[in-house]
């Protein structure tokens, strides 16, 4: 493994940012350039608000899974016309694993000390046929390093050519580094995002990995750049077939439903929001995958 120094660490750090920067610009021109079809309220571009948010380092106000803390990030929230509500966000944390936390972090039974930084996007669009999207690459260091992320679609009416498109962009990005980074990822990402409690897949998939460490930490990062990158290049292009058509309240009342089952496997499955949770992580930034509005039939 490749020891992670403060260099590596930043370099990682810059690169989330830049990727933020990159994907909230892509967003706002999809909000600038909607036709009237796709903004029936007529509302206003929206943009971007940022916030930033710290974790005391005091130990009485860590969360269940961590001793001590510190660090912090910035969400970044979009609601608009194209956009009902978007976020990427941004953590760089740091701190010590809770003696009933540490077995379950690789690394950390030996020392329970982590460094964790990434970007998380979940984007739900305004038009029940524009897809939602997730995508999120991150960091961590214990005594071991890895990177891990990925990203997925969850349309209300799934497209087959949006499907395909999109698992493409992923397959280059995985092929430009290991054939086998493909099949193995699809199918680890079918896997995780799966219902078990209704035995249903939550959208149509994408790629998912986790615990990369190649050896070879350029290799590992430069994929997990490729990743961010096929994300921002593919999603905002699909958003764009879609964004500028008119929909009916038909439509529209499928819409909540579907967002329902991403709230079910946030609160329920997710690893990433019980990392969060675990290491008193910033609460309105660990919730900021939830829709908006959802239903249940």
């Amino acid at each position: 493994m490749t020891t992670i120094d403060e260099e590596l660490k930043s370099r990682a750090v810059q690169w989330f940012a830049q990727l933020r920067d990159e994907i909230c610009a892509a967003f706002e021109r999809c909000e600038d350039d909607v036709a009237a079809a796709g903004n029936p309220g007529g509302a206003a571009a929206g943009r971007f608000e940022r916030t930033e948010w710290s974790r005391p380092a005091a130990d009485g106000a860590a969360g269940e899974g961590a001793a001590e803390q510190g660090g912090g990030g910035t969400m970044s929230v979009l609601r608009g016309r194209v956009f009902e509500k978007a976020g990427v966000n941004i953590s760089i944390v740091h701190g010590e694993f809770s003696e009933q936390f540490r077995t379950q972090i690789p690394g950390a039974a030996e020392d329970p000390r982590f460094w964790a930084a990434g970007v998380s996007l979940v984007a739900h669009p305004r038009s029940p046929l524009v897809p939602i999207a997730h995508m999120n690459t991150r960091m961590i260091v214990t005594t071991k390093g890895w990177f891990g992320g990925g990203g997925d679609l969850t349309p209300v009416f799934p497209d087959q050519a949006d499907t395909h498109d999109f698992h493409a962009a992923f397959k280059a990005a995985c092929d430009g580094t290991d054939a086998d980074y493909y099949p193995k990822y699809k199918k680890w990402c079918d896997e995780y995002f799966f219902l078990p409690h209704r035995d249903e897949l939550r959208g149509v998939g994408g790629i998912f990995y986790d615990n990369l460490d190649s050896g070879d930490w350029e290799t590992d990062f430069a994929f997990t750049q490729d990743v961010g990158k096929a994300f921002r290049d593919i999603y905002p292009a699909i958003v764009r077939r879609h964004m500028d058509k008119g929909w009916s309240d038909a439509d529209k009342e499928k819409q909540p439903i579907k967002r329902g089952r991403y709230v079910e496997f946030n609160l329920i499955h997710d690893r990433g929001t019980k990392f969060g949770l675990m290491t008193g992580g910033n609460i309105e930034a660990i919730l900021m995958s939830m829709p908006p509005l959802a239903a249940w039939p």
